[in-house]
């Protein structure tokens, strides 16, 4: 029954064509029910006998993992974390038995929003970029002292509550300014990697991408900064007119003495 109901024409399928997952299942669905269907006496021994080649099927499919290029494997036997990672390829696991959970070991972003005050109490919003990755050697280690989520339960916390001890050291001018903003973003880094490094992340780059202030107070810093540059431009000009009198002292003074001598 099985055999003929495989066998059968308007179940085969076009040599040409390769079988997904889905076309496959679908494909015993359709012959589970043909024997059901049948009448004859035997349809029951022929039905329990596809059940187990199903059941087989899905025992075969569940004990294959495949591990990918930039990831690692962490296998898990019975509630124990293996001490060493699985490189790429197909793996074989137990199933129930045996689980393998797959960590991303390329360069990842964490965007975060902040919102910190700065040294003089006033708010700094900041949008921030952290540039990291999973140390391949310390991944089983990892997952043995943090849940899986380990970017909600480590990095996250540590990127805010660097950005908020980091701000609180520089004035909101300051942080505005283009060398403030790479001095808070570097400082970060190396106190982020200082913290994740142990726990096999490595911190490669963070980046301030937008740094928000209060608008009165970014419409006085600017206007500061316009003062500033003006005060600049006009002691470059009193040092110029004052240098250009110098030289025409000189001059003057040289006209007379040739007088004199004449």
């Amino acid at each position: 029954m099985l055999i003929k109901a495989f066998h059968d024409k308007s179940y085969r399928k076009k040599p040409s064509k390769r079988l997904n997952s889905t076309t496959y299942f679908s494909l015993l669905g359709d012959v589970i029910l043909r024997v059901v269907n049948e009448e004859k006496p035997y349809s029951g021994k022929m039905m329990f006998s596809l059940v187990i080649f199903v059941l087989a099927i899905i025992v075969l499919f569940s004990s294959l993992k495949v591990i990918d290029d930039g990831e690692v494997g962490v296998k898990k036997t019975l509630g124990h974390i293996s001490d060493a990672e699985l490189m790429p390829g197909l793996k074989i696991i137990l199933p129930v038995i045996q689980s393998i959970e797959i960590y991303n070991i390329k360069t990842q972003e964490i965007e975060e929003a902040a919102t910190v005050p700065s040294s003089e109490g006033l708010i700094v919003s900041l949008d921030v970029s952290v540039i990291y990755r999973l140390n391949s050697g310390e991944v089983a280690e990892l997952r043995k002292t943090v849940n899986q989520d380990y970017r909600a339960t480590l990095i996250v916390p540590y990127i805010r509550n660097e950005l908020r001890d980091t701000v609180a050291g520089y004035e909101a001018k300051t942080i505005y300014s283009q060398t403030g903003r790479k001095e808070v973003a570097s400082i970060v880094m190396n106190n982020l990697d200082e913290k994740l490094a142990v726990r096999g992340i490595i911190i490669e780059d963070v980046l301030l991408r937008d740094i928000s202030l209060p608008t009165k107070v970014t419409q006085a810093i600017e206007l500061k900064l316009e003062k500033e540059q003006e005060a600049q431009r006009k002691e470059f000009e009193l040092q110029a007119a004052t240098k250009d009198a110098e030289i025409e002292v000189a001059r003057a003074r040289g006209v007379a003495e040739a007088n004199e001598i004449i």
